[in-house]
């Protein structure tokens, strides 16, 4: 039997994913930029080369072992297609947050090849620089549809910095005229190999899975299928203010969770005892719930709540309601009440953006709410909703429930989801070519 890798392949089923995204709300002005598609129809890329921008940045144990590898699974509709067009790929990629040599092998890019080789089908070729007469001889001899991946970008201080030197090297190097942007994950950074190298190719384009989150998240937030929701978790207010001010314009209903739930209760007068408490915020957090009462706006917050009387797995636990928190206690996951009222009110929803973990979902004990949402989102997807996954620790939530393949789109950007889902323009897409 054909593995899900393996099927990806094939170019009929490109073709077709090809073909849902040129369908799904085609109204969105994700539309606006040339996609990988749009470039081969441009130019014959048959023996051209080309550089390409991915989000490589998978997990590396202690023995050097790639621990999931979703992240090198999800590019390769685009090396793919690429290799169809019989174009020469360069890759360039980062791995971890590299400060100062000598680098570890974990953070060499080499370490990624044996694996990308094996999902491809190609023998990926490796350069042990970023930029150079070394890359430049290994780029020109590649042959139609070989690919070359170049050593971790961020070794090179002028990748962080978007040096317009070091992203004409780049290009330079590689020997190519033209660009694919396929790291969704780092497009909210204005980087040399994200957004500077554009300056020097003939055209810059999005890969396949930079269109899919471009499609979903725009299309979530500026035609979505109604009711739409938002839950916002973790563990901290400051983090997910702008997003909710954002969402606040555009949602039916948003409900709360984790940590930050706590500062919103005291802005409401409750006791909280030994809770997470953004202080300075508390007037912040009043200002939000008015805004959203004069909005028309469902902002939810948990009824009970599951509190312990330590941060520890195997601390005294119970459950409360919100204003019933003692001294000396404080919440870790919200209660079985606003699990069951989220889960219901979630059913009414078409279409619903998830972003941070409801409780403290590390510790199983904490757990239940992050994991109940999680198949409520399923449930509805299964109905013909639209669940979309913003990223981070609500990814990891949802692979740790068993859930991943019942939701419509997962994202692979934190950071870059939030960001677009606060209205803000990623640098890294606004520099590819328009369409």
């Amino acid at each position: 039997k054909a593995s899900r890798v393996t099927m990806w392949m094939r170019p009929q089923y490109l073709r077709r994913w090809s073909n849902t995204l040129q369908n799904f709300h085609s109204s969105t002005k994700a539309n606006h930029k040339l996609s990988v598609e749009g470039l081969a129809s441009k130019t014959d890329l048959k023996g051209k080369n080309v550089l390409i921008r991915l989000d490589l940045n998978v997990p590396i144990s202690k023995e050097g072992v790639i621990t999931n590898d979703k992240r090198l699974r999800a590019v390769v509709p685009t090396l793919n297609f690429l290799k169809e067009q019989g174009a020469n790929t360069v890759i360039a990629t980062h791995l971890g947050r590299p400060k100062e040599p000598p680098f570890p092998d974990s953070m060499k890019s080499k370490v990624i090849v044996p694996r990308l080789s094996e999902l491809i089908d190609v023998d990926v070729q490796y350069v042990d620089e970023i930029v150079g007469s070394k890359v430049s001889q290994a780029s020109s001899e590649l042959s139609s549809g070989g690919v070359m991946l170049l050593e971790n970008v961020r070794f090179d201080k002028g990748e962080t910095k978007n040096d317009d030197v070091f992203a004409a090297a780049l290009a330079k190097s590689s020997n190519a005229r033209y660009y694919v942007n396929d790291a969704f994950g780092t497009a909210h950074r204005a980087h040399a190999s994200t957004a500077g190298v554009c300056k020097h190719m003939e055209f810059s384009a999005a890969g396949y899975l930079m269109e899919k989150e471009l499609h979903y998240l725009k299309s979530a937030v500026e035609d979505p299928k109604r009711p739409l929701a938002a839950i916002i978790g973790g563990a901290k207010v400051s983090t997910k203010v702008p997003v909710i001010e954002s969402l606040l314009n555009k949602c039916d209903k948003i409900f709360l969770g984790g940590g930050m739930i706590f500062t919103f209760y005291r802005a409401l007068g409750l006791k909280v005892g030994d809770s997470l408490v953004e202080h300075d915020l508390i007037p912040l957090a009043k200002t939000l719930m008015d805004q959203a009462k004069l909005k028309g706006v469902e902002l939810i917050l948990p009824t009970d709540v599951v509190i312990a009387n330590e941060f520890s797995e195997t601390a005294q636990s119970k459950v409360v309601n919100v204003n019933e928190i003692p001294d000396g206690w404080l919440g870790l996951d919200i209660g079985p009440n606003t699990i069951s009222n989220y889960s219901q009110s979630i059913a009414t929803c078409k279409t619903v953006v998830w972003n941070g973990p409801m409780g403290v979902f590390e510790m199983p004990k904490y757990a239940q709410g992050t994991l109940y949402v999680a198949q409520a989102l399923s449930d509805i997807t299964k109905h013909g909703a639209v669940s979309i996954i913003g990223g981070g620790d609500s990814v990891a939530a949802v692979e740790q429930a068993g859930l991943g393949d019942g939701m419509s789109h997962i994202s692979t950007g934190g950071g870059a989801s939030l960001e677009l889902l606060e209205g803000k323009e990623l640098p890294g897409v606004a520099a590819l070519s328009d369409a």
